[in-house]
């Protein structure tokens, strides 16, 4: 039954279940029954001399007693209880059931009820006082009511915590929110609010930027730039909103030094980033140009012996055993004095050949501070590489196919190449599989002691790609280098822009798993030797070994044409390719085409764009060359346990880059 009894009769229970209470919170219930009254009747069982017990709404019996002790209420408030029956079981199970079956409201909901209240009149201090919350929290809860409507109706359904929605809310921008869930909500992997906080921010600039000092606000404004600053942001935090603009502005300020530059050091061209270092793109297919320390005049070099005599004469002065502790102490600072003044004589800095500054260049990076930065590395546009006749010297070439032997001639350039290209297939699937290149960098840096030391190598697993054996070749047309550079351009490069190796490496450490990941996979990826399945020096067994083991179909990768195999095979050679896809009768067809017409022919065969049968046109596009292949893994081992499928290349690369990297469809396709 609900009886008004007065505040003055009522007292704590020692069956109260709730022994803890929190004094902010107990603030805000204060404040919200000083503002709104008593929502909640209290449970109470009688006491003696006509007292009551709380069983269970003590801290609004104390929030009551707070207000009476500060006169906004009087002792003998009426106050509305449900009394309860005399038995102390009921009691204790009474206060549990309120304490426990109890839920907080949604932050959503919470952000909805501040919001209709501010529609009424009420101001954010109003609404902080009523309900005893501070202004900042109010506020914090009213940008959450002005999220995009999907990120608010995932808050409400409890689809994303707090923490994401505030993530979301670092910008006012509701289409950048929008297309931000849109991305995460079909990404695989669970995102975290520094992640969202980062990409809403992407298409947001801060004051501090490197881009936003070099322009300054003045020209970006005058541009037609925005700026939006929140409630506690300074110069350094207010997000500079058109990045586009930004980025313009900066990209014409940055080409201005860069031009000026190369006009006063005398180079061919300077090339701007708005990046803080040269990245990968930026130097390829450039070489880098040797220099050498500044000449050193005779007058600095007659003041460097004279430093070194000075220096030999107060390092005497040490080795005195006699010397007082004031003699020790000038030569001291002496010695210190005439070392700074050597190593800035030493460290000259480095000069180019007057003769080469006409073709060199050098790369103009953005520093942290919005200042332009001419990197001290000269280099050069790298010439492409004609042919030696020397490497067109044969090599005889064994290939091994089942039972059968064949015996053949190619150029030894051609080996050479076919060797290369097919190590830049394994590598990319080595790239896109750091589980399994991280174990080929364990196993080969573990087996170094027990390896035969007659034999090759598989990797050069000391960190560096290796050159040979044809330097400066890379195929234009080979899909596997082209997908191995693409992944290479696609790895985050943001740590190299540290300015010590510490710093760097740092930076790394920083960088999440899947980053890391992707580097490890290039790492080792690069390192992978050249090799061709097929008998003698040429071949690396291991090499073998790993591409069966990941399931390599090397004719998604390389498909055989004129200017890459058959032009430079015998007409023999050919003729047995063609046999292999579709018998004597395909490949009598050919016998009397002179070389280069059969040449011309084999590839649109091979390329399935000839008109021939449906399974001898498959046939063709699953052909390579044997040296090319690599074997399957055979099963029949011993060990009747089952194995997981390796999953598909663009599979594999997916995961790593977010893009699914394909080899290219044949021609006729």
């Amino acid at each position: 039954m609900i009886s008004q009894i007065p505040l003055s009769k009522l007292g704590p229970s020692p069956r109260n279940v709730r022994k803890h209470s929190d004094s902010a919170a107990d603030a805000e219930l204060k404040a919200s029954i000083a503002s709104v009254g008593l929502l909640q009747n209290l449970l109470v069982r009688p006491a003696a001399k006509g007292r009551y017990t709380v069983e269970a709404g003590e801290r609004r019996r104390q929030a009551l007693m707070a207000l009476a002790d500060d006169k906004v209420l009087p002792r003998d408030h009426p106050v509305s209880c449900l009394v309860l029956g005399s038995s102390g079981a009921d009691a204790v199970e009474a206060s549990l059931a309120e304490n426990f079956h109890r839920l907080n409201m949604n932050p959503a909901d919470e952000a909805q009820a501040f919001a209709t209240l501010i529609a009424e009149g009420a101001s954010t201090e109003d609404v902080a006082r009523r309900f005893g919350l501070t202004v900042r929290f109010v506020e914090g809860r009213l940008r959450l009511a002005n999220l995009a409507p999907v990120v608010f109706a995932a808050l409400a359904a409890g689809d994303i915590t707090l923490d994401l929605a505030k993530a979301y809310g670092a910008t006012s921008d509701c289409e950048i929110q929008t297309r931000v869930f849109e991305q995460i909500s079909t990404a695989y992997y669970a995102p975290n609010a520094a992640s969202i906080r980062r990409m809403v921010l992407s298409e947001t600039v801060r004051g501090n930027d490197p881009r936003a000092r070099l322009v300054g606000r003045e020209a970006y404004e005058a541009a037609g730039g925005r700026v939006e600053r929140e409630l506690f942001d300074d110069e350094d935090s207010e997000a500079w909103l058109d990045v586009a603009l930004l980025e313009q502005l900066a990209a014409a300020r940055m080409d201005a030094h860069a031009t000026a530059l190369a006009a006063e050091q005398g180079l061919a061209w300077v090339r701007p980033t708005l990046e803080s270092y040269a990245s990968h793109d930026m130097v390829q297919g450039l070489a880098q140009l040797a220099t050498e320390p500044a000449p050193m005049s005779d007058d600095v070099a007659k003041r460097l012996e004279a430093l070194d005599a000075a220096y030999d004469e107060q390092a005497a002065v040490l080795e005195d055993e006699d010397s007082d502790d004031d003699a020790i102490t000038a030569a001291e600072a002496e010695l210190d004095r005439i070392e700074q003044e050597s190593r800035s004589i030493r460290d000259r800095p480095q000069v180019l050949a007057p003769h080469l500054r006409a073709q060199a260049g050098m790369i103009l990076t953005l520093g942290r501070d919005g200042a332009p930065v001419l990197q001290p590395v000269y280099y050069t546009e790298r010439s492409a590489e004609s042919a030696s006749t020397a490497d067109d010297s044969l090599e005889p070439v064994c290939e091994t196919t089942g039972n059968t032997a064949r015996r053949s001639v190619m150029s030894k350039r051609l080996v050479d190449e076919l060797a290369m290209q097919r190590r830049d297939v394994l590598a990319l699937h080595v790239a896109s599989d750091p589980g399994l290149a991280l174990d080929v960098l364990v196993f080969v840096l573990a087996d170094v002691e027990s390896s035969d030391w007659h034999s090759r190598s598989p990797s050069t697993l000391r960190g560096g790609a290796p050159n040979g054996p044809i330097i400066g070749f890379e195929p234009a047309d080979a899909p596997a280098t082209a997908a191995l550079a693409e992944l290479r351009t696609s790895l985050d490069e943001t740590w190299r822009s540290g300015e010590t190796m510490a710093a760097r490496f740092e930076l790394f450490r920083a960088l999440g798993d899947e980053a890391r990941a992707g580097w490890l996979g290039l790492m080792i990826g690069r390192t992978l030797e050249a090799s061709l399945n097929l008998d003698g020096d040429r071949r690396i067994a291991f090499l073998d070994h790993l591409g069966g083991l990941v399931g390599i179909d090397i004719a998604r990768w390389w498909r055989p044409t004129a200017a890459n195999y058959f032009d430079r095979v015998s007409k023999q050679v050919i003729l047995d390719a063609l046999s292999d896809i579709g018998g004597l009768e395909l490949s009598s067809r050919f016998a009397s085409v002179k070389k280069r017409d059969l040449a011309m022919s084999a590839e649109r065969v091979f390329a399935g764009s000839a008109i021939t049968e449906a399974d001898v046109r498959e046939r063709a596009l699953a052909w390579v060359p044997g040296v090319m292949r690599f074997a399957p893994i055979d099963s029949d081992d011993g060990d009747d346990s089952e194995t997981d499928p390796v999953p598909e290349i663009g599979t594999q690369i997916a995961e790593m880059d977010g893009d699914e990297v394909r080899a290219p469809e044949s021609r006729a396709a």
